[in-house]
Order: C-alpha cells, then structure tokens, then sequence
C-alpha cells in the first residue's frame, strides 16, 4: 500500500515520504479545502521540524495563512484545529509506528476528519499531478501556544473526587509533552511515570499499547507503587490503554463500557457508539444505564459520523481510542485517561473490582491473517457460516445461538482500513466454545501473523 492511506498519510522518512513531497501534501490540502487560514502541528520525531516546515511552505505556496501549533499530540492538534479560527489543519506524525516512519493527521474546520473517502485520495492525485503556480501573494505564519489551553481544556473533564495514585507510561511519546500541565491540574492524583522524555527513536520499547509486551513496564511500575490503575499512552497520545489494580490488563471495549456507564448518569437516554468488535457486554451496558447503543463501523472517520449524525456523547474502539462530543467529537487519550480516573474515583470499587462484572464473555483478542484475495476469503465464510445470523456492515458479522445459552459465539472477520491484512474477533459465552471456533477459523484463514 501507498503512503496515501485510509484515515492519514503515513510512510518511512525519507525513503517513502520526504521534505519535498511533505510540501507537495501542504500546498494540495490547502488548495483542496479553498483554505485561507490552515493549523499545523507536529509530533517529536526527529524529522517532524523538518517535515513540519516543509508542509508550512507548501501551504504557504498556495497563498494560505498558517497557524504554526508547534510540539502538539494528535488531541491537542484538534483542539487546535477545533478552537481556532482555521479552515482546517494536520499534524505531523505516524502515531505509534517506529521511528524511521513520518506521516499526517488531517482535518477540515471544526476538526472534522479527512479520509480516504473526503480528501486523502484528491490529494494523492493533485500532488502526482502538475504543480500549480505559486500564489502572487504567499500565505504568512503566526506561531501559537496551545498547551495550558488544552491543558485547561483537559482538566474540565475531570472531577476527582477523591485521591488516587496511578502508573503512567508515556513511552517517550507526545503525551510526555501534555500531560505534565495536566496532572498540575489534578490536586487529588499522585502520578508516577516512565519514559517522560521526548525521543522519536522510542528507545525503551514500541509506542504501541495495544501490544502486551508493551505493558510491561507499566504493570511493573503499578505493582511497586501499589497504584490505583495503569496507563500507557501511544506514540500520539489519541490512544491509551489501562492496567487494573490486580495488574490486568483492561481492553478498551470494557473502558468504553465502563466510561458510558459513567457519561450517561448525567446525561441519560443519549446514544454512545461503539465498534463492532467490541465485546457484546458494551451494547449491554450502555442500554442497562439507559442509553442508546450504536454500533458503528471500525475506524475515526465513521465513529465521528456517526456521533455527529446521532448526536451522541460519547464513542468507543477496541483499538483504544475514545471519542467525547465536548471535544469536538474527537479523541483524546488525554480526556480519557481523566474521565478514568474520575470515574474510579467515585465510590470505593477498584478498577478491578468494576471490570470484573464486565468480563462474563471469553474474547479471542484480534487476530491478523496475511491474505492475498480478502474479498474471496469474506465470500467462502459467508458460504461456509450460513447457518449464522450475519450482517455486512464491516467484514462479516456471524452470531450463532442465543446469547443466554452456554454454546452462543459471534465473530467478526474485517479487512485492514490500513494494512494487507484480514483481522479477526470472536467471542463466545465459554472458553472451551471460544478456543475451539477460534481454531476453526484460524484452520480456514491460515497462520496468523504478528502485529
């Protein structure tokens, strides 16, 4: 696949994605939007500066006015781009991938996303195509300084109330940058933290949560200071993943639960959208705290269509990202790690205790399969599965049985948005269905690989 993906632009620096396409990509967005004013952030990879100036001049080519936001986190890029008077705006960065990679995140005014659908693919043309003459009058550059205001923006969401002790992995990432301003703010947390310092070559370990191995040093860390819960950032800081107090791990489909369960107390019966990989206990709870579930494709760009379209006030990913409708309908590792914190801080549960109830369903985690015709693959599973209740939406949805019976399972088989990959889900109401469905598939999709 290009650098010209479905939710970003991404690739290696400078092999794939280079100062001189960097400007290209600036001068095509700007031009695409008609923009007169555009924001531009940028990660701490060692070669976002100059990928970053890039951009600006490319934009500036086509006679549009920058924002310059400086070091931001991809959340606070879109509170720049959602609070300032701009058409639109990007920020530089490849999230959690490795080092050696650069890319964007780009929006529309009022921090709406550009993706393959709206925009991405257009600039991947404009920019193979002749380049458009310089403006006769360049756009100029204001430089700004956003972080006490997100951090201030942040804080709003918190309400602690009482006081709590948390282990923060920020794994040399941008949260490094954000999130000391905030837990200024946070009177009632004791943070203790690892790899606070900026580094683009990541040097302690992959920004990547999602990775178990990756949680190590969190969990280590929880367990000498006998902290209230974990947090490990990514490379970005939109994603964060948790650790409870016993040391397990929390998957993101249960933080949503969790999180709604808490956001519709105070505005009940609004709808919360969730993907359709999660867990069937989020759908669950959502409706036994008297919202109205949404289950949505994978992926940023439709979770926040759908919020926008539903009105809903809040959004959850197995991937880790959680979206809020007080933040422009965005996500925000950063909001989600205070929303955690206050609802742990309300009544004497741990975060343990709180999950537990949620983890009466056996998950098989997602599970990536290199498969050459994934269209074909999609097709002899619905042939194969027939029997099922399916649905298309994304992938194949198969659900089998009643989900009050001992032998009930679901599992869903998407493509990547993202890689050449298939990536499975499955769930069922044992271990021993789980394990045994799980080795079926597997038998019909082939080896599974590492991601």
């Amino acid at each position: 696949m290009g650098i010209f993906k479905a939710y970003d632009i991404r690739g290696k620096f400078p092999k794939e994605l280079d100062a001189a396409l960097g400007r290209k990509i600036g001068n095509a967005f700007a031009h695409l939007l008609k923009a007169k004013r555009l924001a531009v952030g940028r990660d701490m990879r060692t070669h976002s500066p100059e990928l970053q100036a890039a951009v600006i001049e490319g934009i500036r080519d086509a006679g549009c006015d920058v924002v310059d936001m400086g070091l931001c986190s991809t959340p606070m890029a879109y509170f720049g781009i959602g609070s300032q008077d701009v058409d639109g705006g990007l920020n530089v960065t490849a999230s959690h991938n490795p080092g050696e990679y650069n890319g964007m995140k780009l929006c529309s005014r009022g921090a709406r996303p550009i993706s393959a659908a709206n925009g991405i693919l257009d600039i991947e043309r404009m920019v193979a195509a002749a380049q458009p003459a310089v403006a006769a009058k360049r756009g100029e550059v204001r430089k700004v300084e956003l972080l006490d205001a997100y951090a201030e923006h942040v804080a709003r969401f918190a309400k602690i109330e009482r006081p709590l002790v948390v282990a923060v992995d920020v794994a040399n990432g941008m949260a490094a940058y954000t999130l000391p301003p905030i837990l200024a703010r946070l009177k009632n947390v004791t943070a203790h933290t690892l790899f606070m310092q900026l580094d683009g070559t990541f040097p302690n370990h992959e920004a990547n949560p999602l990775k178990e191995e990756n949680l190590r040093d969190v969990k280590k860390l929880l367990g000498s200071t006998k902290a209230d819960a974990g947090i490990a950032f990514d490379g970005d800081a939109d994603r964060c993943c948790f650790v409870d107090d016993a040391g397990q791990t929390l998957s993101a489909d249960l933080m949503t639960a969790l999180l709604a369960r808490e956001m519709l107390r105070e505005k009940p019966g609004k709808p919360v959208v969730y993907d359709l990989r999660s867990s069937w206990v989020v759908k669950e709870e959502i409706e036994k705290a008297g919202g109205t579930a949404v289950r949505d494709r994978v992926g940023h760009s439709f979770i926040k269509a759908t919020m926008r379209g539903n009105g809903a006030i809040f959004g959850g990913e197995l991937s880790g990202h959680f979206y809020f409708a007080d933040n422009y309908v965005c996500d925000s590792g950063e909001i989600a790690f205070v929303s955690a914190l206050s609802m742990l801080s309300r009544g004497t549960q741990t975060l343990a205790q709180r999950a537990a109830g949620l983890r009466r369903y056996h998950a098989s985690g997602e599970i990536n399969f290199h498969v050459e015709d994934k269209d074909g693959a999609i097709a002899r599973l619905r042939e194969t599965y027939k029997a099922g209740r399916q649905d298309m939406l994304d992938g194949i949805t198969v659900e089998f049985g009643d989900l009050r019976s001992p032998d009930w399972w679901w599992f869903n088989v998407r493509a990547s948005n993202t890689e050449p990959l298939l990536r499975l889900n499955l769930e069922a109401r044992t271990a021993a269905i789980r394990d045994a469905r799980k080795a079926e598939l597997v038998g019909l999709l082939g080896t599974p690989v590492d991601h």
